[in-house]
């Protein structure tokens, strides 16, 4: 009787698995609506008034988007007037929703990667994950490794569909 070779684990290709890159904090949301007057008008003395009594501590530990749920107008300098607040408590943020602060902590991973790891090899973006993988992180991870690669192909190693073959 002959040997059982598992192909997959002897094969030269790599698996690039997105679901590692995900960052564990706890996520929350900084709603400028709750410093609006009548929902409506930003009053700049009141908000930096009551920007100067929050407690900031309670941010730290997490990783937190700032935006503004109310159909108002609110000037730019608001969100970075909050951003301010966050950086001086040494907290993580970014100026946009909760869709924007996944994106950002994907570039953030994907831009670590050295993308020479992967050259001339056939490289397997695993498909499948537990966490929430943005489709923005995996246009990103493309355009990172493609130049480097050999070929690129989606999915799971026993089964994939081939995106990309480089030049021989």
């Amino acid at each position: 009787m002959s040997e059982i070779v598992n192909r997959v684990a002897a094969s030269p290709i790599i698996t690039i698995d997105l679901e590692t890159l995900y960052r564990h904090e706890e996520r929350v949301g900084f709603d400028l609506k709750e410093f609006l007057f009548q929902e409506l008008v930003l009053r700049e003395k009141d908000f930096r008034s009551d920007l100067s009594k929050i407690d900031w501590d309670l941010y730290r530990g997490k990783l937190v988007a700032v935006f503004c749920s109310a159909d108002a107008i609110v000037p730019n300098w608001a969100f970075m007037l909050v951003g301010t607040f966050l950086s001086k408590a040494g907290i993580e943020y970014v100026i946009g929703g909760m869709d924007d602060l996944e994106q950002y902590l994907f570039e953030k991973a994907i831009s670590e990667i050295n993308p020479r790891e992967y050259e001339n090899k056939p490289v397997v973006i695993k498909g499948c994950s537990r966490y929430p993988v943005p489709l923005y992180a995996y246009g990103r991870i493309m355009a990172v490794i493609q130049p480097y690669a050999k070929s690129i192909m989606y999915g799971e190693p026993c089964s994939t569909v081939p995106l990309y073959k480089g030049p021989k």
